[in-house]
């Protein structure tokens, strides 16, 4: 007899909240720069929002990559970034940041810590970012193959619009209006159906949020962006088993955290390809009619994909639109993997 599936935490008695948030100008190329130095401004700009110090977290997790640095444990030379010493409860993730956020969340529910610093990092410009999230895929069947990230994103367009759900129009007005309204299109094509406008900009950047709990977030923040619920989902591994022109663990994952629950005002997405877009808001329902939701203000990852990070700033994009009073019911997505195989979903809200 098979064990019952947990069910996400939600709904806790303990109250979590985003209390600060800080990113650094994506650029295209850190060369001159390690990841300490890119991680090091972020970190005191967050804990000086909050007038904490490193002494006072009382828990830090990191998101990163070994596979962009280019070598193994290389999160713990960010560690010098925060300060090691005296020793600090630490973890670390092999995983957009949004997925550190997670472990920072039930670290705090559980009890083991009022407090907790999260961050990530992503140098993508040292190498083929192309090539490197190949190591993503199945190592049997699809890596000896060496699709590409930019290829199988196409894969998953052709197929939207095999089925008729999205077309050129559609992905260019989405592009421009994730780069504030430049013209993307029709531009030059990538890998048919995705031409320039529709793929992410490479780019090197970091990110960092601090969660706090209770009254403890109602001092360190006027305005505190509460958690109210969390679930991340994933998708079989193999791609020939999929349906790509549907997320159901995005919709599964958004199910859980309460998404569908009460409307939401704001949607942060973690769609590094415009066509990626067209799938995440028909599985979060946000192009039912009368929605009035906006979509990545911030202008999403189409703008900017600090690969490892990108998922992290969609929490933090929400959670500051929440604090700023511009919204009071936030969705924030993040996503890892080929075709949006694995998807994070988060709700937040401002004090009620």
């Amino acid at each position: 007899m098979s064990e019952p599936v947990p069910g996400p935490v939600r709904g806790p008695a303990r109250e979590v909240a985003v209390v600060a948030f800080a990113r650094s100008e994506p650029v295209a190329d850190s060369a001159d720069t390690s990841e300490v130095e890119m991680v090091m401004p972020v970190l005191h700009d967050v804990l000086a929002q909050t007038g904490l110090k490193a002494r006072d977290i009382g828990f830090t997790c990191s998101g990163s990559s070994d596979y962009l640095a280019g070598r193994a444990f290389s999160f713990t030379m960010a560690l010098d970034g925060v300060g090691a010493w005296p020793p600090i409860s630490e973890s670390h993730v092999e995983m957009d940041g949004a997925w550190a956020l997670y472990e920072a969340w039930v670290k705090i529910l559980t009890g083991e810590a009022d407090t907790a610093l999260v961050y990530a990092y992503g140098k993508s410009s040292p190498g083929d970012l192309r090539e490197v999230l190949t190591r993503q895929l199945d190592p049997y069947y699809l890596a000896p193959l060496w699709p590409d990230s930019v290829a199988l994103a196409a894969l998953q367009a052709q197929a939207l619009y095999d089925a008729g759900l999205t077309g050129d129009r559609e992905l260019a007005a989405i592009g421009a209006r994730s780069r504030g309204g430049a013209d993307t299109g029709p531009g030059r094509q990538v890998v048919g159906p995705l031409r320039t406008g529709d793929c992410p900009p490479v780019v090197d950047g970091a990110v960092a949020v601090v969660l706090a709990a209770g009254d403890t977030a109602r001092r360190l923040t006027g305005r505190p962006a509460w958690i109210r619920g969390l679930d991340h989902r994933i998708e079989a591994h193999g791609l020939g088993v999929r349906d790509l022109t549907d997320s159901p663990s995005t919709r599964l994952a958004a199910e859980r955290a309460g998404a569908f629950d009460a409307p939401v005002d704001l949607a942060e997405l973690h769609a590094p390809f415009s066509s990626q877009e067209v799938v995440l808001r028909r599985a979060l329902r946000l192009d039912d009619p009368g929605s009035t939701v906006r979509i990545n203000p911030s202008g999403g990852a189409l703008a900017a994909n600090p690969v490892m990070a990108a998922g992290l700033i969609r929490v933090g994009e929400a959670a500051a639109a929440i604090r700023r009073g511009e919204s009071d019911r936030a969705l924030a997505h993040a996503t890892s993997g080929p075709c949006l195989q694995q998807n994070l979903v988060a709700v937040l809200e401002g004090e009620r």
